[in-house]
């Protein structure tokens, strides 16, 4: 791969704050000076991620992440250094000279299927949009109310009645046949090496990650396939836990509103969204997973549930408590008429009967016990809401949360403060598939020394204070291993003072070095630089030299040092001596 020169990717680094780029991502609050919000790669309750403007950095100090923005879109991403840049590179419209030929065959695994699932979303959208036999399709988009500029929009498709049509298509392409397998886009025959189109006579919404790749399919079912909807496969690119649909587009008017409404299948956004109530979003089924509670609580603070009215949607939203409620998230549930659907709803009343379902929605505590706790309820059904609520009060995690909640629900069921702490106690906590939470023993860190710290911070602030310690006749790393740091911040020959260059530079470096210098406060350049890294220098070099006569010393003490050997000793702790005084 032609590489990208280090005038590009300061350019690059320039031209996209941390704050706008992670901001896209994460729900953000001003700190003082820097950024806080819910840290994306670890599972926590309160926020310890931190983003500083000034030096244009991350850093989580609950499970120690940190870096510069390429170093973010990486991870977050899970993207290899090259494609971080060209990705920021096309978000702030910079030009990288194209692949050299060939560079297709040599793309990691993750970016051919990417790549496939783009192509096959065009080749849906294509038929859809021009082929005579999609026009029953379009009826039924077009009964639905979705015409060709909203179908544009979201790439919908249609995916003909053909065993293999996809499947010539993507090996047109130049698709091996192992890539479109890995793909999910077939399904293969069993005890065979012959496969045949997952989606056949469908149509077909693209489902991509918050950032906009298509990672994968749903379709419905224009015929009489008992599946209504067909959806991908887990791939490698593709967990149907960790996916909300639509969020790519819907993330900033749910950051905006700091609320998201879920509502259940695509249709059901896409109107709610056209209509003008944008901070939507909607899972792959009708449960939130953890994974995705936490994805959007990256955005939002609540959610509006706004599923089916019937018993099969108030089973969805209990299904979707555990996940929500275990992040601290505050859930209400908004009541759709009977037999409607949000997207029923807008076509037939307007935007403004969906804005007054949402606006009504009920904490989910309330709505249950408005709904459940009819008048003249006997003891046994008091006992048994009482059973479930407390289950779901306990996996509210936050203490300020918990309480008011646990005084109304205990009100309204006419309970003391003991039999309800009681129930609490003895209630199974229902606990969605949560990932491992990061533990103190899993997380790797530089924890740099405060000497090696305040080098650090001279070398990044001061040109002059690098150069004098660059001119030193023995490498920082003397010192010990944690110096090494600074060895790699006094060779460089960027001008690191400056956010853009110490970005680009930092991302050169190991995840801990760099999430090491993320942490450091950099603070205001110390007066005189030089004199500060001299003095911090000088004082190192006596420790060291000390250390090795301290150790001289004691070979010299040994009851079986020879006299020889003891003479020789001698000789190289005077040398040290005579050089202590010359620090």
């Amino acid at each position: 791969m032609p590489r990208i020169s280090e005038d590009t990717i300061q350019n690059v680094a320039a031209a996209n704050d941390v704050v706008d780029v992670i901001g896209g991502y994460l729900q953000l609050k001003r700190a003082g000076a820097n950024f806080k919000g819910l840290c994306p790669f670890h599972n926590e309750k309160t926020p310890s991620f931190l983003v500083n403007p000034a030096r244009q950095t991350y850093k989580c100090f609950g499970c120690g992440a940190g870096g510069g923005v390429f170093k973010f879109v990486m991870d977050y991403e899970s993207v290899d250094y090259p494609t971080a840049i060209r990705k920021l590179a096309a978000r702030a419209n910079i030009t990288i000279a194209e692949e050299s030929e060939g560079e297709g065959a040599r793309r990691g695994e993750r970016d051919r299927l990417v790549m496939l699932h783009r192509d096959a979303a065009a080749w849906f959208h294509e038929n859809l949009m021009r082929q005579k036999f999609a026009s029953h399709a379009r009826e039924y988009l077009k009964s639905r109310g979705i015409g060709s500029e909203v179908a544009a929009r979201w790439k919908l498709g249609y995916a003909p009645e053909s065993w293999d049509a996809l499947t010539f298509a993507l090996r047109a392409k130049g698709y091996s046949n192992d890539e479109i397998l890995k793909s999910g886009v077939v399904t293969a025959k069993e005890s065979s090496e012959k496969f045949y189109d997952r989606f056949r006579n469908r149509v077909m919404f693209p489902i991509s990650n918050d950032y906009g790749e298509i990672i994968g399919f749903s379709g419905r079912t224009l015929g009489d396939d008992p599946a209504k909807y067909v959806n991908s496969p887990e791939t490698p690119i593709f967990t149907k836990g960790r996916v909300l649909f639509g969020l790519e587009k819907t993330k900033r008017a749910i950051l905006a509103a700091n609320e998201a409404v879920v509502c259940e299948g695509q249709l059901d956004l896409i109107s709610a969204f056209e209509a003008g109530v944008e901070n939507v979003t909607a899972p792959q089924g009708t449960a939130f997973t953890s994974q995705q509670a936490r994805l959007i609580h990256r955005f939002a603070e609540s959610v509006v549930l706004c599923f089916d009215s019937d018993a099969a949607g108030r089973k969805a939203v209990e299904r979707s408590l555990p996940a929500l409620l275990g992040e601290n998230m505050a859930v209400r549930v908004a009541r759709v008429p009977a037999g409607e659907d949000p997207d029923t709803l807008v076509r037939s009343q307007g935007v403004d009967a969906l804005r007054t379902v949402i606006g009504e929605a009920r904490d989910y505590f309330d709505d249950a016990l408005e709904e459940e706790l009819k008048p003249g309820a006997t003891a046994q059904q008091r006992a048994v809401l009482a059973r479930k609520l407390a289950g779901f009060v306990k996996l509210i995690a936050d203490p300020a949360l918990r309480e008011p909640v646990t005084a109304r629900v205990r009100s309204r069921l006419e309970l003391t403060d003991a039999a309800f702490a009681a129930l609490l106690k003895a209630a199974p906590m229902p606990h969605p598939d949560r990932e491992t939470e990061v533990s103190a023993a899993e997380i790797q860190e530089i924890h740099l020394p405060e000497p090696a710290r305040l080098l650090c911070r001279v070398a990044i602030l001061s040109p002059e204070a690098r150069a004098w310690m660059r001119a030193r006749p023995e490498p920082a790393a003397t010192f010990g291993a944690d110096y090494a740091l600074v060895d790699h911040l006094i060779g460089t020959d960027l001008a690191i003072e400056d956010p853009a260059a110490f970005s680009a530079f930092t991302s050169s470096l190991s995840a801990v070095e760099e999430s090491a210098l993320a942490g450091l406060h950099l603070g205001k350049i110390p007066g005189e630089p030089v004199e500060v890294a001299s003095d911090a220098w000088r004082g190192l070099l006596r420790q060291k030299l000390a250390a090795e006569m301290a150790a001289l010393q004691s070979r010299m003490r040994h009851p079986d040092a020879r006299m020889e050997e003891v003479a020789e000793l001698h000789k190289q702790i005077l040398d040290l001596q005579g050089r202590l005084i010359h620090v």
